[in-house]
C-alpha cells in the first residue's frame, strides 16, 4: 500500500463515487461509460492541488496558462519545460488522490518525436506527473502524440482554441463556427483518439459541436467553453475562486476571493501605520 493511499493517510479526501482510491486515467474512461462527469481543475502550486484533491476533483492539470496566471505573462508562449517541471512538482505534493497532468508548453513537442519523448519522460520522471497533455492542430502533431502514447506515457490532447497557436489563429474566439472549420475540428477528434489520447479537452466551440464530438468518441472529452455535454469541465482553480481581475466569459466564479483579500490587505495597511498590528498577543517577551 502506497504512502499516498486513503487507508494509511487521513488527509487524503474521499474519491469520487465510484473511484475507490487513486484516480487513474481507467477510471474517467470507467466515468464517461457511466455517464457521471469529470471534474477538472487548473492548479499550479501545492495549496492548490491540495484544494483541488479536498474539494474532490477528478484531474488537476498544471496548465500552461500559469505564464499569465502565475508569471504574468501575455500569453503562454515564454513558459519552459524548467516552468512546467517546478511547478507540476508543487501540484504533486499537494494533489494525493486526483490524476496529475501537466502541459508541454510551447516547442517542447513541435520539434520532433524523439525529443518530445524525452520532454514528456521529465514532465513524469522529473515533475511526477501521472500523464501530460498535448495542443493538437494537425496530422505531424497527432504523429508525435502517437510516438509518446506507444512509449506508454498517457496523453490528452488539446483540439478547439489551442492557445499556444494564439498568434496563427489570430486571437482568442470561437473556433468551428462554419462548417469547414467544424469539419476539421471532428476530423481532429477522431484523430487524436486514434493516436492513443486517453481523453480530449474541447477549448472555445459552439455547444452543439462539442456535443457531436463527444458522441463520435470513446475517450472522455473536457469542455472549457464548449456547453454541457462535454463529459467533463475543466476551469482554472484561480477563476474559479474569483481571484482573476478579467475572467474569460466561460468561467463561473464560486466565491468572490480577490476583493475579499484586497479588503484584507487594506485592513492590514491600515492596522500597521496606526500602529495596531502587532498587538501585545503577537509578540513575546
Amino acid at each position: 500500500m502506497t504512502p499516498h493511499s486513503p487507508a494509511t493517510n487521513p488527509k487524503v479526501p474521499p474519491a469520487p463515487p465510484g473511484v475507490t482510491k487513486k484516480v487513474r486515467v481507467s477510471h474517467l474512461q470507467q466515468m464517461k461509460e457511466a455517464k457521471r462527469p469529470i471534474v477538472v481543475l487548473t492548479a499550479y502550486d501545492a495549496p492548490m492541488g491540495q484544494l483541488a484533491d479536498a474539494g474532490s476533483a477528478d484531474v488537476v492539470l498544471v496548465g500552461d496558462s500559469l505564464g499569465q496566471v502565475v508569471h504574468g505573462f501575455d500569453t503562454t508562449l515564454p513558459v519552459t519545460m524548467e516552468m512546467m517541471i517546478l511547478h507540476t512538482q508543487a501540484v504533486v505534493r499537494g494533489a494525493k488522490r486526483a490524476l496529475v497532468v501537466a502541459d508541454m508548453p510551447f516547442m517542447s513537442y513541435q520539434v520532433s518525436p524523439e525529443q518530445t519523448l524525452v520532454n514528456a519522460g521529465r514532465l513524469m520522471k522529473e515533475g511526477g506527473a501521472e500523464a501530460v497533455k498535448l495542443e493538437t492542430n494537425n496530422d505531424r502533431i497527432m504523429d508525435i502524440m502517437r510516438s509518446i502514447t506507444e512509449a506508454g506515457i498517457p496523453v490528452m490532447a488539446h483540439i478547439g482554441l489551442t492557445p499556444q497557436s494564439i498568434h496563427s489563429m489570430g486571437g482568442y474566439k470561437v473556433q468551428g463556427r462554419n462548417s469547414e472549420d467544424a469539419t476539421k475540428l471532428k476530423a481532429l477528434a477522431l484523430k487524436a483518439q486514434e493516436a492513443g489520447a486517453f481523453a480530449l479537452v474541447l477549448e472555445l466551440m459552439p455547444r452543439d459541436l462539442a456535443k457531436e464530438i463527444t458522441a463520435s468518441l470513446h475517450i472522455p472529452t473536457i469542455g472549457i467553453g464548449a456547453g454541457s455535454d462535454c463529459d467533463g469541465q475543466v476551469l482554472v482553480l484561480t477563476d474559479l475562486l474569483g481571484i482573476t481581475e478579467h475572467p474569460p466569459r466561460f468561467a463561473k466564479k464560486y466565491v468572490d476571493m480577490r476583493n475579499g483579500t484586497l479588503r484584507a490587505v487594506r485592513k492590514y495597511s491600515r492596522a500597521v501605520r496606526e500602529r495596531l498590528f502587532p498587538s501585545k498577543i503577537h509578540e513575546f517577551e
